[in-house]
């Protein structure tokens, strides 16, 4: 009894896999956010109260991450965020938000 509900089950499952959709592909590299970027548009996509990122000079927003995590520019929260990206980190996050388009 057991074997035949798992060689049903097989079938089904079969049948689902045929039927299923094939996986989308993941987008390319360039358009995709590095890590850490999708925290950012949270205070800063466009519309948002802090002032969206998108099409910003690149070493603008480099810089500025630089000097939060630096403690040269004075913050209350980005100076914590800052901290949890490395330089290169930073930027990654910096092109991406710079390849977008215009603020």
């Amino acid at each position: 009894m057991i074997r035949a509900r798992r060689a049903r089950l097989a079938a089904a499952l079969a049948v689902l896999g045929a039927n299923a959709a094939p996986a989308a592909e993941p987008p390319p590299a360039e358009i995709r956010p590095p890590a850490g970027a999708a925290s950012c548009t949270g205070c800063h996509a466009a519309g948002a109260a802090m002032g969206a990122l998108d099409g910003r000079p690149e070493s603008e927003i480099a810089g500025a991450l630089a000097a939060f995590r630096s403690g040269e520019r004075p913050a209350t929260i980005m100076n914590r965020i800052a901290r949890g990206f490395d330089e290169a980190e930073s930027r990654a996050i910096a092109a991406w938000f710079a390849g977008r388009g215009t603020p």
